[in-house]
């Protein structure tokens, strides 16, 4: 049998030997791959991303196991899935989705328009994350027939559509259910077919998926944490992919053609240095904002990410048309940001996940910071369970760094009891009247909401994280950009 291995190393607000997926075998002389290893950086707590936070779950399940009404394309555009296609009313307040025929959940249950009703439903029913309040738009979900669903907003929303492609908008089965944290059903490519906690998830293909097949029958989902460990085992050949690359200071390895390939890429995911705005010192705009003019970003980039990567400045990537290059906001100044600080002198405390870019980045922000008085105690924690508990739930720290990979993710600071405790009303006003304007009105008030974070120093923007993979040569499918919430495995496959 034939074994592909591709490693994904992916921790955002998310060792050794690769594992062979539960291919069929048989068939000798067959020369088609029969199994995929997909190794991540740190395994989900439970299947269940409705009441989870972290980018964990909807990374394996989102688009491989559930499905949405529609999806996020490469370029981040939002395509068909479930959806043949929808219709705008002229007041762009009423959507109207023709669904596909004929398709199924993996239990066998029809997926109609009751399964929308319901599903749409539970995400101000049921749902327990901050981000359901995306859906607050939503007056009413109807079943016009058993292919077509009528949703109806109560004003016009340019973000309605975009956050329905994110995991918001995951069908479910009215039957399945009961325990999402452990039995996931969905219609998409893969089912569930194994969890070994602490070790491995395999997924197996869907034979009764309405779509194109998935190339690879089996995927197995390896966790692990060691990145030496991950390069050994593609030099050695135990997996044929890195997927994204833990050390890219180790790339050079990599470097002959005949051998290997190397994809990269952009995310959406925005590296972030938080600082907890609910207490002191950082309560201070004064001290937030010495902050940032004592980040040298260059330098910070190339010490812990080996150059890899881009400034941004701000909560918003680059594939997003209200992009603007906020990096100059807070130019490099070690004495300025000493004036700001007025003289004073403090200790913090900078809990942080316990991933690769978290403790690289935090070991050049501590060195940085003790140049202009302020010394930060780096505290690891384990990642997601303790990080999610102390820094995400409880926001018990000064300064943290979290790579938050959501697609058009700025929204989040408008929530002043999220972990960030920013509270500036003029900044939900501006992300209000973005989500109801015109498209040329959302991007200028998107623009602004942008600069009042950065002139607020709501946080410290190190850098955009870069989609980065090596793989052997012959691997196909690989994805230049990583811009939804899942990783898509139906298009991998090898030549």
């Amino acid at each position: 049998m034939r074994r592909i291995g591709i490693w994904i190393a992916l921790g955002g607000l998310l060792i050794g030997t690769a594992a062979c997926g539960g291919g069929s075998g048989g068939g000798g002389g067959t020369a088609k791959a029969e199994s995929l290893a997909v190794g991540f950086v740190a395994e989900p707590a439970n299947l269940d991303f409705t009441s989870t936070e972290g980018a964990a779950i909807p990374q394996a399940l989102l688009v491989n196991v559930y499905e949405g009404l529609v999806k996020l394309g490469q370029d981040g555009t939002v395509q068909p899935l479930l959806a043949e296609k929808w219709e705008v009313s002229p007041d762009r307040k009423t959507y109207t989705f023709t669904l596909r025929p004929n398709v199924t959940f993996t239990s066998g249950a029809p997926f109609t328009a009751d399964d929308v009703v319901f599903s749409l439903g539970r995400v101000t029913s049921d749902w327990k994350l901050k981000i359901k309040s995306q859906f607050d738009v939503v007056d009413k979900v109807e079943k016009k027939d058993d292919t077509t669903a009528v949703v109806t907003l109560k004003r016009p929303s340019n973000g309605f559509l975009y956050a329905l492609a994110t995991r918001l908008g995951a069908m479910f089965s009215r039957t399945g259910v009961a325990d999402l944290a452990n039995k996931p059903v969905g219609t998409g490519p893969y089912q569930l077919a194994a969890w070994k906690r602490g070790d491995s998830i395999r997924l197996d293909a869907n034979p009764k998926y309405w779509g194109t097949k998935p190339a690879l029958p089996a995927v197995t989902l390896k966790y692990f944490k060691d990145a030496t460990a991950m390069n050994n085992a593609l030099l050695t050949g135990g997996i044929d992919v890195i997927s994204n690359v833990q050390a890219p200071e180790s790339l050079q390895q990599f470097a002959d053609p005949n051998r290997f390939q190397t994809v990269e890429g952009t995310t959406n995911g925005e590296v972030v240095l938080s600082m907890n705005n609910g207490r002191a010192p950082f309560d201070d705009k004064k001290v937030r904002q010495a902050v940032r003019h004592a980040i040298d970003h260059k330098a910070l980039l190339d010490t812990a990410w080996a150059g890899r990567g881009q400034p941004i400045g701000s909560m918003v990537s680059p594939t997003d048309p209200w992009y603007e290059d906020r990096t100059g906001d807070y130019p490099y100044d070690v004495a300025k940001a000493k004036a700001l600080l007025g003289g004073k002198t403090y200790t913090v405390k900078m809990r942080i996940p316990n991933l690769p870019y978290a403790v690289a980045s935090a070991q050049v922000v501590k060195s940085q910071l003790a140049q202009v008085g302020i010394t930060a105690d780096i505290e690891p924690l384990e990642f997601p369970a303790r990080w999610l508990d102390v820094v995400f739930k409880q926001a018990d720290y000064d300064l943290s760094i979290i790579n938050h990979i959501e697609p058009r993710d700025m929204r989040i600071f408008a929530d002043k009891s999220y972990y960030f405790r920013y509270d500036n009303p003029e900044f939900g006003k501006l992300l209000a009247s973005a989500d109801e304007g015109t498209e040329q009105q959302q991007t200028d008030e998107l623009k602004k909401a942008a600069k009042l974070l950065s002139d607020d120093a709501a946080a410290d923007w190190l850098f955009l994280f870069p989609n980065l993979i090596v793989a052997e040569k012959g691997v196909t499918g690989l994805p230049k950009n990583a811009i939804s919430e899942s990783f898509d495995f139906t298009g991998l496959a090898k030549q």
